[in-house]
């Protein structure tokens, strides 16, 4: 009984203490957990019941802002409809009387037409027949050539066998003489060689045999000098021999010597290591207990770092995701209203866009596709053939098809009016042309009389170059190319009519 009112009355140790305080540390961060998990669900169901409410509000929002959109919509339509009826009978009525005007204008144009094919074709007939002259005048002069040509080239190749023909026989003379020049040296070379090799051959075996006798009176030289000096080294090692045998007896002496002292050290090492290893028992004994106090009280260490490690990064990962909720929330915010001004502004400038739509725009706003059903076929894009991310792009996307259509149609329309333009400005500067030339015909003026003209003609002679004088045409000559001088048919019918 003494022993046990002893023991309750000593106080604690400071490894009991250590525990009593880490137990209340691990009971303090179960209840500031207890109280995070409470503090964490509240707020997933206040923010589950802020989505649910905002998707609500969406909803609503939506509907009624589809409603008055539909509503305006339908008040625009009516009012384009009426403007569209009356424009459209104004335009009937315009396009009516241009029609009447233009059917004059047909009516006469064709006239016109007939009158300008008729002399047209009248002077298409002068001019075959003046070229069908020209032609047998060409066809004449092509087959004198052609016959000079004919005499030329047989001559030429007469000459050219007969030369070939000589020149064969003198090569085939050559190559027989050739052939008898390489038989003669030949046969001069392999001569020349044997007599060669043979000498050789004899050379070779004179001085192998004056080398052996050479190699014999050297050896014998150094046998001799070898006995000479293994006399000389006998004679030197005598006193040296003795030397050493006195040498290797006291060599034995100390070599037992040294034996009996190896095995008294080896005695006393012996008991050293005996002692030793009853140290090193008793030094591991202790080490092993003092080891275990130390594990425990590292076990112990690294369960309190590890709670507090948690409770700093439950900490954390709830800061981070308070912070990215309210970073996300402003983003999203942000985009919205991006979005919202930038619906604004396509609004704006839709209006002031169909302000400068015509009529036929207005009616029908998106054109059919003018591809066959099997070319549609072809060329739409199925989204399976992508990846996931680019189909859902594509996707999102679809909904630009009208807006494409209609950008597409002015885009034709302005290359169209542009290519339109580019001619109308051709045709413009061609009648610029003609009427210059027209004016320049019927005007007489420094700068007309200045230049050639087929029209300014006096004592039946224009002002153009004449031809020179043609020379007589020579077989073997070139013929040069052939001028005329051309006249109005008007200017003709009229002196003679």
């Amino acid at each position: 009984m003494s022993k046990k009112g002893k023991k309750a009355k000593m106080p604690l140790s400071d490894e009991e203490q250590l525990l009593l305080f880490q137990q209340k540390l691990l009971a303090e961060e179960e209840m500031a957990k207890k109280k995070e998990r409470l503090l964490n669900q509240f707020l997933k169901d206040k923010l589950a019941k802020e989505e649910h409410n905002c998707a609500l509000n969406l909803n609503k929002i939506n509907t009624q802002w589809r409603t008055v959109l539909r509503e305006v919509k339908t008040r625009e339509l009516h009012k384009d409809i009426e403007i569209l009826s009356q424009t459209f009978e104004r335009v009937v009525d315009c396009k009516n009387s241009v029609i009447k005007s233009l059917v004059k204008d047909l009516s006469e144009a064709e006239e016109q037409y007939a009158h300008a094919l008729r002399s047209h074709l009248h002077n298409i007939d002068r001019l075959l027949a003046l070229q069908r002259r020209r032609l047998s005048l060409l066809e004449e002069s092509y087959n004198v050539e052609l016959e000079a040509l004919t005499k030329e080239f047989e001559t030429e190749r007469k000459t050219v066998i007969d030369q070939h023909e000589k020149e064969i026989h003198y090569l085939q003379d050559v190559f027989t003489a050739m052939e008898q020049n390489c038989i003669d040296s030949e046969y001069e070379s392999k001569l020349e060689f044997q007599s060669m090799w043979e000498d050789l051959k004899n050379k070779n075996l004179e001085e192998k045999h004056f080398l052996r006798l050479q190699l014999e009176h050297i050896v014998e030289d150094l046998w001799r000098r070898f006995q000479d000096a293994l006399k000389s080294y006998t004679d030197a090692t005598e006193d040296r021999k003795i030397a050493f045998e006195t040498l290797k007896v006291k060599d034995e002496k100390s070599s037992r010597e040294i034996e009996a002292q190896m095995k008294k050290i080896q005695r006393l090492q012996d008991s050293i290591i005996i002692l030793k290893g009853k140290i090193m028992v008793h030094g591991r004994e202790s080490e092993e207990q003092n080891q275990d106090i130390r594990d425990d009280k590292e076990l112990v260490l690294v369960q309190l770092r590890k709670l507090k490690a948690q409770r700093t990064q439950a900490r954390g990962i709830s800061q981070e995701n308070l912070v990215k909720l309210t970073l996300e929330s402003n983003a999203t915010l942000k985009a919205l209203r991006k979005i919202v001004d930038k619906g604004e502004k396509v609004l704006k400038l839709a209006e002031i866009c169909r302000k400068f739509e015509t009529e036929e725009e207005k009616v029908l706003p998106f054109y059919s596709s003018v591809l066959t059903p099997e070319e549609q076929d072809v060329e739409k894009i199925d989204p399976e053939e992508f990846n996931e991310e680019l189909g859902k792009v594509i996707m999102d996307y679809i909904g630009m098809e009208n807006f494409w259509k209609r950008y597409n149609k002015v885009k034709l329309e302005q290359l169209s009016l542009q290519h339109r333009r580019a001619q109308l400005l051709e045709i413009n500067e061609k009648l610029r042309e003609m009427i210059k030339q027209y004016l320049d015909g019927i005007s007489v003026s420094d700068e007309v009389l200045s230049q050639l003209s087929p029209r300014f003609i006096v004592n039946h002679r224009s002002n153009l170059p004449q031809p020179p004088s043609m020379p007589t045409a020579q077989p073997g000559d070139q013929k040069p190319p052939a001028t005329y001088n051309i006249i109005e048919a008007a200017h003709v019918i009229s002196h003679i009519l």
